[in-house]
Order: structure tokens, then sequence, then C-alpha cells
């Protein structure tokens, strides 16, 4: 068992030098036992305790094998964001990508599949540098406490487990230092991810909620955000008003292209039969208070994944939120992300006809595609001379759209901003 002298550090400060005991490398990878085993390659770094691997078709079907880790539990980062659990994120992505190869091994002769019945229970081992030896990533997190116990002393490699547990808690290593996290930010607002919203939006009602997203559009007084999920290759999206209250540096950091953490409000927006936050703050004088809005980066642009008509109108999609399995109209779980969908055929225009409104010229088209009928909403468009869109322009033609994912009296629909996002043949 490898002994190390070291000094370590446990939230940012200089703990004594201390004789620990490195459990990861305490373990070996025995290639001739019963266990189930195979190679892997990373197609998707989800959190902590979860990653998607590429495995061969042998192993399982369609070639991707989610893996839940056995033995650890570590801080949540991809629904409510809890403290910690961006650094273990961060931690198991940082081992995983530094790897010259990895092995995910089962625990007995079977592969087993957790509490969701997606996910399958595997001990993940990885080396950095050809003829190295393996080390065991659970325990690697349970050693540096960044995971807490989930069955730990029941399994092939318990002892160590709860070892590596004993000496993370007696070195107060990150979540049992009984310090803050440096990368959690203490404010009032619930911290979560878009997708956490969007798959629980009523129960958010009236929150105050924090997360993070790539601005996509900014119009009528609000701008849409988006953000991707990599354990369901989905992006979740989320409309943010931020009305008259903004202005300087909060409308700058609102601007399309920056990736922003927002704080404000759920509220149900009853006009437009959809769930929106509000409420922003921006104080100049406490540019890091956690109730700010907050740019974190910039130069990033709109996903527009391209859509299946059929999905979008017709398709359903089972979420594991926790550990439980949900299932959402493809659509609401895609609502205000941005999108685009090909070779639709315009069978109808509507255009509205009220002068004394600021929609007076925008239009509805009613497309079909293989049989099915897609709504697409404009808002008044006009073309680089100022000249207005009509609908003689539209009828009979074959056109692919870019824009949003829209609500409106109960129908899905793909709203579009511009006349430079429909391509007309």
């Amino acid at each position: 068992m490898a002994v190390l002298a070291v000094s370590f550090i446990s939230c940012g400060k200089n703990t004594e030098e201390s004789e620990i005991t490195d459990y990861a490398s305490s373990v070996a990878l025995d290639t001739a036992s019963s266990t189930k085993k195979t190679e892997v390659t990373v197609k998707a770094y989800v959190d902590g305790d979860t990653t998607h691997f590429n495995v061969p078709d042998s192993v399982i079907d369609g070639g991707v094998l989610k893996a839940r880790y056995l033995a650890v539990n570590t801080p949540e980062s991809t629904g409510k964001i809890e403290e910690w659990g961006k650094t273990a994120s961060s931690f198991t992505k940082e081992k995983l990508k530094n790897a010259v190869s990895i092995m995910v091994e089962s625990d007995d002769g079977n592969w087993n599949v957790d509490s969701t019945g997606g996910r399958y229970l595997v001990w993940v081992w990885y080396k950095t540098e050809e003829g190295g030896a393996y080390r065991n990533l659970n325990i690697e997190l349970l050693q540096n406490g960044l995971a807490i116990a989930s069955n730990s002393a029941n399994n092939r490699y318990g002892d160590t487990c709860m070892a590596a547990i004993e000496q993370a808690k007696t070195s107060k290593l990150h979540i049992y230092s009984g310090q803050k996290d440096p990368n959690f930010p203490y404010g009032s607002a619930s911290e979560l991810t878009l997708k956490e919203l969007r798959c629980n939006v009523t129960e958010y009602d009236g929150t105050k909620v924090a997360f993070e997203g790539v601005i996509t559009k900014n119009n009528n007084n609000s701008v849409y955000v988006e953000e991707y999920d990599a354990e369901t290759d989905m992006y979740y999206g989320m409309t943010v008003y931020y009305g008259y209250s903004l202005n300087g540096t909060g409308l700058q950091i609102l601007s399309v292209g920056n990736r922003v953490r927002i704080v404000g409000t759920v509220q149900y927006y009853e006009t437009g039969d959809s769930y929106q936050v509000s409420g922003l703050e921006y104080s100049p004088m406490r540019p890091n208070d956690p109730n700010n809005i907050q740019k974190i980066s910039e130069g990033h642009a709109p996903s527009y994944r391209t859509l299946d008509p059929e999905t979008f109108a017709n398709g359903n999609l089972i979420v594991t939120v926790g550990d439980e399995n949900k299932e959402f109209k493809f659509a609401e779980l895609a609502l205000y992300t941005s999108v685009e969908m090909k070779g639709l055929k315009v069978k109808s225009v509507y255009t509205t006809n009220n002068e004394e409104s600021s929609s007076n010229g925008a239009m509805t088209l009613t497309c079909a595609v293989n049989g099915v009928e897609i709504s697409i909403r404009t808002i008044v468009l006009r073309d680089s001379e100022g000249k207005l869109i009509t609908a003689d322009m539209l009828e009979d033609k074959i056109i692919d759209v870019k824009g949003l994912v829209d609500r409106f009296d109960g129908t899905y629909q793909i709203k579009v901003f511009s006349i430079n996002d429909v391509t007309i043949y």
C-alpha cells in the first residue's frame, strides 16, 4: 500500500505535512478476475460520478455505456447545484482527459444497472502513461473528500473505500473541511442548471433561482438563454425578462454571445402561457455579489441544433431527474432553445393585420414535411432595404429556418427573428 509524505492543500489552506495513504493505487486492476471489463473512451463528461463512455457494441447495444461510479456519491452539479459539485466534476474530467487508457469494471460477473435502469454501476480505472499502473478513480474521489459514501462497504473494494473516506475526514478535505467551497456562490437563490429548471419549472414558481447559460437572442426586453446537458445530449432554455430595470453594464452583460450567470425569480407569464425569469439585478458597486447577474465569458454562438420534424411534433423524451425517470414532450424540453429545421413546405400563411400592434405584418406559416405539420411564427420581417417580407414571397415555397422554440396557445412552434434565418428555395 502506497504511503506518501506530502503537504496537501485543503480549501486553499496548507495543512501540516503528514503521511497519507494513496488508496487509489493501493488496489490493482485484476485482469484475470471474473468481473466484466472493457477498455473505453469518453463520449461525454457529465459530473463527478457519472460519465458516458464509448464501448464496443458487443458490450452494450448502441456502443455507449452510461457509467454511474460505484461506492461514491459526489455533490450535484447537473441538477440542483451543491457545494463542491463543480469541483468534483472538474476533478473527474481532468483525470480522464489526461489518461492514456481508461478501463471500466463491474463489481461482479455482470454489467449491473442502477435504480434508474439506464446507467451501469462500474469501477473506473485510468492510467496516465503507457506501461504505468491503473488508478481507481472511484477511490481517488473518496480519498480527496470529493464524494460521500454510497454503499461503499458492500463491494469488492469495500475496506479500501472506507479507509479512504476516514482519511479524507481526518484530513478535513473538501466536503469534510467545514469550510466554504470557493467555487460556490453563496447567495439567496437556489443554484441549479437549466435542465433542472426546465424539468421541474412548476416547482420553482415564485422562487429565486440562479443558473448559467449562453445568451442567444435579445428581443422585446427579454433575452433567451440556453445550456447544453451532456447526459441527455439536449439543450435546455429559458426566456429572461429584464424589462427596464437594467442599464449600462447590466445590459452589456446580457449581450448575445455572452455566457452569463442569471439570477432572478421564476414567474408564470399568463399572456404567453409560459414561465420566464424576471427581477434581474446588477449593482456596479458590488460586481461579485452572488445576487447579481454576472458575465462568465464571451464569444459563444447559438447551437441551432437541427431538429427532426417528427421528433419535434410528436416525440417524447425520458429524462433521469435525480434517481427518477420522467417522460416529457420533446418540444416542451426544447422550449426557448435555438434550432434549425430544413425542407419545410409552406402550405399557408396567416398575416397579422392590426395597424395598432407592433406585430402588424408578422406571419404564422403552416408548413409540412413528410406528413408532419410544423408552425413557424415570424416577427415583422424586412429585407436589407427595409422592404416588408409578405406572404406571397413564402407561400408554396420550400424553406429552411433557424429560430427559437416557442409556444403559443398550447402549440409548440419555431419563432424566426430575421429574414436572414430563412432560406427560400
